[in-house]
């Protein structure tokens, strides 16, 4: 098969199709084999294949024997520009992990065992940030993209959750995006992962046990195509979801103050913190000792009063204030905490008639004060995360959402939400108050972010949601993009600038979701000299964020009235710039 940009040889002895450029050379040998497991039956591939041609479309589909279902087979697809693999079961029973562009086989000469694509290529472009920083990596190192993570050794790529599911392979003469394609309700699992070993390489995702098939069932598609470069596949991949354009307030785009580093510099973070495992002993004790107060008591009226006023002495005057964690007595319940914040509400009136709106972090996913039954558990019945397969949940949330939000509550504008990367996870969570058929995965994390977005709306039609999830599938639950916390190193353990994480952050969500703003964020920073660096990017690339305003929490330098002067110019420059 030859079209404009690749031409393609399907070799049915060997159960693969060549993918190449025009000239040739080689980019995959892609298995035409592929898993689709389930939860009680290994899904293995065996027997003599047998092929079937299509015309146009061309499409090539090869049907196999399957140990799991009645029939199954993985269907090639080739167009002018591009060319889609999927795979095909039909039985019945609960999906397990499912693995395309290779899988489990039996083959007739007698091998057996795990086959995979072939790795012809030198790099792997993985557009969401991870820690150690490794943008473009080689070839044979993994990547996972999807809505799991923390600081824990090999899960801190949850930053973006979920992010663009599209890698990029790179060789100097050009590159080809490989993206998993689907509406988001069908990412019914929670993370998609690039698995490669000894030359060759395979996807896999994982639906852990949460979709039953009932007949007829077609995974998501891998498209395959060339482009110019990453950001080129990454807009050609939002061309083939689409993406919602938000409404927009003026508002929204006033610089924002953002409490969190603040109340870092003014107490230690207790544990291990969730964006950063190198330095613990700079950002706090491990084992925080009684009687030391920590980061989270600083979310106060007080404080964040004093905090405002030393910036208005120095012209810093932000638009809008996130109050940070934790105002709220219990995540799930979202109460105001009123030894910290006397009064919420009146305390807002206060920031309105001074011109400023006012934005509550929210932690997703967290049950603290939430019934079981609205929750998902873990075997012994302990909540683990809120469940919005819940109809209890989501009308609870949307309940609380018009408390924070509606003029008889609180009347708060709006919401940082946080956390999205602490998804549900895992085959043996129970789910006691879900839907028969309830969404799981990513497709569950939109469901949960859809309640927010809709009910803040309704309680106030400029409300404002700010989220880290910048796949284009999402950019019908949220208003903006935040850029998320700063990391730190690479694998040689040198320094990544932070400026530089804020240029290739902007430039992963400007080629997702281009009408979106983009908060920029600010935390963690190193030293005034990055500060520095990084106050004056954030104007040209998104809504300018400050999260300081006495000093740094990295390095304990004090902000100084000339550091506060930058702030200041550059918000100025911003405001005067904007259309």
């Amino acid at each position: 098969m030859t079209a404009a940009g690749y031409v393609l040889q399907v070799r049915v002895p060997t159960l693969e199709a060549v993918l190449a450029d025009p000239d040739g050379r080689i980019w995959s040998r892609l298995s035409l084999l592929a898993s689709v497991d389930r939860v009680d039956v290994p899904d293995d591939s065996y027997g003599r294949p047998q092929v079937t041609v299509r015309r146009e479309p061309v499409e090539v589909e090869v049907t196999m024997a399957s140990a799991a279902w009645a029939s199954k087979s993985v269907v090639l697809r080739c167009l002018e520009d591009r060319v889609e693999v999927r795979a095909r079961v039909r039985g019945a029973g609960a999906l397990g992990e499912v693995r395309l562009l290779g899988g489990r086989a039996t083959l007739l000469d007698g091998a057996c065992g795990t086959f995979r694509s072939s790795i012809e290529y030198a790099t792997v472009f993985v557009p969401t940030p991870t820690e150690p920083v490794q943008v473009v990596r080689p070839a044979g190192v993994g990547a996972s993209l999807g809505i799991v993570g923390d600081a824990s050794a090999g899960r801190l790529h949850g930053v973006f959750s979920p992010p663009p599911l599209c890698f990029v392979f790179g060789r100097p003469t050009g590159w080809l995006s490989a993206a998993l394609v689907a509406d988001v309700a069908a990412l019914r699992f929670p993370e998609l992962r690039y698995d490669p070993l000894d030359g060759g390489f395979l996807f896999s995702v994982d639906y852990e046990g949460r979709t039953r098939v009932d007949g007829l069932f077609e995974t998501p598609a891998v498209v395959l195509r060339r482009v110019d470069d990453p950001w080129q596949g990454l807009t050609r991949y939002r061309d083939d979801l689409g993406a919602a354009e938000p409404g927009r307030a003026a508002w929204w785009a006033e610089p924002l103050f953002c409490g969190w580093g603040a109340q870092c510099a003014a107490a230690p973070i207790p544990g291990q913190p969730g964006s950063h495992p190198y330095h613990l002993d700079e950002l706090g004790p491990a084992v925080v000792p009684a009687g030391v107060v920590t980061a989270f008591e600083m979310s106060r009226q007080r404080r964040y009063d004093e905090w405002l006023a030393r910036l208005a002495e120095h012209g810093v005057v932000p638009g809008t204030v996130v109050v940070d964690d934790r105002w709220q007595l219990a995540y799930g319940t979202a109460e105001p905490d009123v030894s910290r914040w006397p009064d919420l509400r009146a305390w807002i009136a206060e920031r309105h008639a001074a011109g400023q709106r006012v934005l509550l972090w929210w932690k997703a996913w967290d049950p603290a004060g939430l019934p079981a039954g609205e929750c998902v558990t873990d075997p012994a019945g302990t909540p683990v995360a809120a469940d919005p397969g819940s109809p209890a949940y989501r009308e609870r949330l949307a309940a609380i959402v018009e408390r924070l939000l509606g003029p008889g509550g609180l009347d708060a504008d709006g919401f940082k939400i946080d956390f999205t990367q602490r998804s549900p996870t895992g085959r043996g969570l129970l789910r006691p108050g879900a839907d028969p058929g309830a969404p799981w995965g990513i497709a569950l994390l939109h469901t949960l972010l859809a309640t927010i977005h809709r009910a803040a709306k309704r309680a106030k039609p400029d409300a404002l949601v700010v989220t880290h999830t910048p796949h284009p599938g999402f950019g019908d639950v949220t208003d903006m993009i935040r850029l998320n916390d700063i990391l730190e190193r690479d694998p040689s353990g040198a320094e990544v600038p932070a400026a530089g994480q804020l240029a290739f952050r902007h430039a992963v969500v400007r080629a997702c979701l281009p009408h979106h703003l983009i908060d920029t964020d600010q935390w963690p920073i190193g030293d005034r000299a990055q500060w520095r660096a990084y106050v004056e990017a954030q104007a040209r690339l998104g809504v300018p964020a400050l999260y300081y305003a006495e000093r740094l929490d990295r390095s304990g330098e004090e902000l100084t009235a000339d550091d506060l002067a930058l702030v200041a110019r550059t918000w100025k420059d911003y405001r005067e710039g904007r259309p």
